[in-house]
């Protein structure tokens, strides 16, 4: 009898206990109270120890790290080579091209934030997303003292409703745990993902006008008008100073009005205004990294390795490690230059790629004590009999906490077929399970389990808790409006 009330005692406390864990690492870090780093990976080793699993702490980790050091070296090559491109001068058309679009003025900013990561969505890939769009719209973002956390949760809701893309990861998680076909789950998908697109830029442009209203009427024709000023305001990365001009505006002199700041977003005092760049660091447009005349080697280059990704011809990141090596050996081929530019996009590397083997302690420890297991099995226990006939709807709403608790693979491969097998039980088939599985996906792309949101934050120099605080109610609110057009529409 004893025995019998521990086995059920025992499954309940790692329930409770995962609950605790994820609450505590998001209070610490949304308080500022630990850094993203410090509280990935000492909250859930001291966890572990609370489980009685202590001794076992060294095989979860290295379990974890096993399993997300191929993101790792992914994310470190990614950003060398996106780095390179972006100091050899590629994107600088597509952010000249932005400036006359947004022309100053923040609610074109940010539907141009979201217009752009949804496009450059189309690669499947995440980081690569963040990676073009924080170096495209950053500058203007610090020159007009926009919120930050502003661009950083629109690019992130935006690539969140594109990652459900058949080759973006969790659409052929789905069709291969419920062996489906990928195509029927995400074709009939298309009209309520439009929608909830549609609400993102409908969403940016209710977020920009609040800017907008914020600071006041804005005055920066100038910086369309001055030609040699506009090239400058580029890309932000981390530079060794190779042609670095500063952009210094004293005082609050970008804006015409007094703008209260009483409708800033959390955090856009913290994000806009942080002490490290009184005076925005542009990069000068005759920068001696400049390599005109490889331009169109550099965007065959890219164009062939984001086809090789979406083709899956290689692994992305032997695809990533090729073509650093790649572009770093044709447009600095002295050592010196090389070592340069690997020195230039060092921080941003170690930064993103230190959260992510952290982010291995998390995912290890919750996997490894069985916690993440029991959380999702009492969140589909706890789902009343009587809603059988509308599983496809329980499982859209459940999507958004356990894919925001759990990675995509956790979800897909051991949610998603217990929730599946109950629908079946009560008539619902396997494709309407599906697809509303994908409904998370827009929330999901901000979870502290998703190595890409590290390289956004990381890439804009916000702070993690300030862009949770700010993109999780409206990450939720487009998940739920692309819930209600797949019920409406007759699709889940």
């Amino acid at each position: 009898m004893g025995c019998s009330r521990a086995n059920v005692r025992y499954p309940l406390m790692l329930t409770i206990l995962g609950f605790a864990m994820i609450a505590t690492f998001l209070v610490l870090i949304m308080m500022k109270k630990m850094s993203p780093i410090a509280a990935l990976v000492l909250i859930p080793a001291l966890f572990c120890v609370f489980v009685g699993k202590g001794a076992k702490l060294g095989d979860y980790v290295l379990d974890g790290v096993t399993d997300l050091a191929p993101t790792a070296a992914m994310l470190m090559f990614a950003i060398v080579y996106f780095g390179v491109m972006i100091d050899v001068g590629l994107f600088d058309p597509i952010v000249r091209g932005i400036l006359k679009f947004c022309k100053a003025d923040p609610m074109r900013i940010v539907v141009g934030t979201a217009v752009l990561a949804a496009i450059v969505s189309l690669d499947g890939d995440g980081s690569t997303t963040f990676m073009i769009t924080v170096s495209a719209m950053y500058p203007l973002y610090k020159r007009l003292k926009m919120s930050l956390v502003v661009m950083t949760g629109v690019a992130a809701m935006a690539n969140g409703v594109m990652n459900t893309l058949p080759w973006g990861g969790p659409t052929a998680r789905a069709a291969t745990a419920l062996k489906l076909d990928a195509s029927d789950i995400f074709v009939p998908m298309i009209p309520a993902l439009l929608v909830g697109l549609l609400f993102v830029f409908v969403l940016s442009y209710v977020l920009g006008v609040r800017e907008r209203r914020r600071l006041g009427v804005l005055t920066l024709d100038d910086v369309l008008e001055e030609e040699k000023e506009t090239e400058t305001v580029l890309v932000g990365s981390g530079g060794s100073g190779d042609g670095k001009v500063s952009m210094h505006k004293g005082g609050a002199g970008v804006a015409g009005g007094s703008g209260s700041g009483t409708d800033a977003p959390e955090g856009a005092g913290d994000s806009a205004d942080s002490g490290d760049d009184d005076g925005f660091q542009g990069l000068d447009p005759n920068r001696s990294t400049l390599r005109p005349k490889l331009y169109w080697f550099n965007a065959l280059l890219t164009v062939g390795l984001l086809t090789a990704m979406i083709m899956e011809w290689l692994p992305i990141p032997v695809l990533f490690l090729i073509g650093a090596a790649l572009v770093l050996s044709v447009n600095f081929p002295h050592i010196p230059d090389q070592k340069a530019r690997l020195a230039a996009h060092a921080d941003n590397v170690l930064n993103v790629s230190g959260m992510v083997f952290a982010a291995a302690v998390f995912t290890g420890v919750l996997q490894g004590t069985g916690m993440v297991d029991h959380m999702a099995k009492w969140m589909v226990d706890v789902i009343p009999g009587s809603m059988g006939p509308h599983m496809a709807l329980v499982t859209g709403i459940l999507s958004l906490p356990l894919t925001y608790f759990m990675s995509n693979d956790g979800f897909y491969f051991g949610v998603l077929p217990v929730l599946a097998e109950a629908g079946a039980a009560h008539g619902v088939t396997p494709l309407e399970m599906a697809r509303a599985s994908l409904v998370g996906q827009p929330l999901h792309m901000s979870s502290p389990l998703v190595p890409a949101v590290y390289v956004l934050v990381g890439m804009a120099k916000v702070e993690f808790g300030d862009h949770t605080k700010f993109v999780v109610k409206w990450a939720a609110l487009t998940c739920l409006v692309i819930l209600g057009a797949g019920m409406l529409f007759g699709i889940i």
